[in-house]
């Protein structure tokens, strides 16, 4: 089916139009009008799965493993829609939040270049080709993060950059000796030679480099410091994307390879996921509660928040899989939704800082309500979708008897309540200072601002009310990867190794 190449073709179109598109009003309406076209796209696809489960297409008509696949299942096809929606929403979002000078050239190229690079990260079939991708995000994201070239940008930027780098290197390293191995990097090859595998400990050689190179992409404990040592430097819109969808695609990846290919020596790496899972929601969601600017404050629980998903990998039961993936979309919605909210009080107080404003609860309750949406979402309030996303995960560990991480999850939770209880207090419920750094006034934000928050806590809040509905399909997508027979047949088409 040639539609599966759509979702990277229509951002690569969308490159070159920007790069001879200099008018700001038609680049902005050109940039909502390809993100909508990709949305839909992306959603018909997704609908296409209803009848066969698993759609493939071998690039330049060159069979499996010789040539690149490109593979939708019920797991990239959910991290596909949900991806699209945050890149719409972001491209309304940008006409109101970034500034003229980058928005009709470089931003949009490499606004779109790395929507390109994570929908080809979703949907490649071929582990090589998963790296391209991921230096196509490393190049587009970088570029992103340092648009404004101020100090601070370019400290963060160097200090993002620096690690990734060591990441590629991990991965490139693997990917060599994964290769001497086998003699393939299909994915769908290498699970039918390493399914069948007596040798775990030459395989996990190849696994461990792997998981340090996606457990730096993903922010792991204890590799994350690169994230809220740059996140907060970059313009809001830069880092609303960032939020949503950057670490999620190294998730994506750990729960794919983890699944489908590695998987000869279990009992050492998923105990291995759990001690990771709880050290990453525990220090992420401490350090949170320690800070004061709403951007850092958010970004640390980007990584306490990546714990539950690696969690469910740990735990790897059919329900706790289904768990990890209802958590990841949640977690992009809502955590791209909060940095939208939080970029609009910047707009509206003129500060990120918690102890600079005040008293937006009477000024704006659109804004206080559009807050309360996916900071309630992210804290496992019912009936959001964050507490169905945690309830699947807590109730799979406690059937597999992992009680501590457990625990240590429902602890997490209560830490992230915590965190947004405080910024609801300092930014919504106070009065206003009188006195402070930043000139006090008021701001009104306008509907078209408001729009994409609205879009995103209505999703949040239709996962919640309709959860039965999305966690049928992320049930789905649990068993095509802990059996994943199907695919590797659908990818192969009948090959025998």
């Amino acid at each position: 089916m040639n539609a599966i190449a759509l979702p990277i073709f229509i951002p690569f179109i969308l490159i070159f139009v920007m790069v001879a598109v200099r008018n700001s009003r038609a680049a902005q309406l050109i940039s909502v009008l390809g993100s909508t076209l990709l949305f839909v796209v992306s959603l018909y696809l997704f609908i296409s799965l209803k009848d066969t489960k698993i759609l493939t297409l071998n690039m330049g008509s060159w069979e499996a493993p010789f040539g690149i696949s490109l593979v939708l299942d019920y797991f990239s096809g959910l991290m596909l829609v949900t991806a699209s929606l945050i890149v719409l929403c972001l491209s309304v979002y940008t006409i109101y939040f970034m500034d003229d000078e980058h928005r009709n050239n470089m931003f949009y190229v490499f606004f779109f270049s790395l929507t390109m690079g994570v929908n080809g990260a979703f949907l490649t079939g071929d582990a090589f080709n998963l790296y391209v991708w991921f230096e196509v995000i490393l190049i587009s994201s970088f570029v992103l993060i340092t648009l404004g070239n101020s100090k601070q940008q370019l400290e963060g930027g160097i200090k993002y950059l620096a690690l990734n780098l060591i990441g590629s290197m991990f991965f490139l390293a693997g990917l060599g000796l994964l290769y001497g191995k086998t003699g393939t990097l299909n994915m769908a090859h290498l699970a039918h030679i390493l399914r069948a595998s007596e040798q775990p400990v030459l395989i996990n050689t190849s696994a461990a480099l792997f998981f340090m190179a996606f457990g730096i992409k993903a922010a792991l404990f204890p590799l994350f410091f690169w994230l809220p040592a740059s996140y907060h430097t970059a313009n809001i819109s830069v880092t609303s994307i960032f939020a949503g969808l950057l670490t999620k695609v190294g998730v994506y990846v750990l729960i794919r390879f983890f699944t489908l290919f590695f998987v000869q020596d279990q009992v050492f790496w998923l105990n291995l996921f759990l001690i990771i899972a709880g050290f990453t929601m525990v220090v992420g969601g401490m350090a949170a509660s320690s800070h004061y600017d709403t951007r850092r404050i958010l970004s640390y629980h980007i990584i306490s928040q990546i714990g539950y998903m690696i969690m469910g990998l740990g735990i790897y039961t059919p329900l706790a899989i289904a768990g990890a993936i209802f958590f990841t979309i949640h977690n992009m919605i809502a955590k791209t939704n909060i940095f939208l909210v939080s970029g609009m009080i910047n707009r509206s107080k003129g500060s990120f800082y918690l102890k600079d404003i005040g008293g937006l609860f009477k000024q704006s309750p659109i804004l206080a309500i559009l807050f309360i949406l996916p900071a309630f979402a992210l804290a496992g309030v019912p009936p959001l979708s964050g507490f169905f996303a945690k309830f699947i995960l807590i109730k799979a560990g406690i059937e597999a008897g992992q009680y501590l991480i457990v625990a240590v999850a429902i602890a997490t939770a209560m830490l992230t309540l915590y965190s947004m209880i405080k910024i609801w207090n300092e930014a919504f419920l106070k009065k206003a200072p009188e006195s402070s750094e930043v000139e006090p006034y008021f701001k009104k934000p306008g509907f078209p601002e408001l729009l994409p928050s609205v879009i995103l806590g209505a999703a949040s809040l239709l996962m919640g009310l309709f959860a039965a509905t999305v966690f049928g399909y992320t049930m789905v997508a649990a068993e095509q990867l802990l059996v994943p027979t199907h695919y590797i047949e659908s990818v192969l088409n009948g090959l025998n190794p």
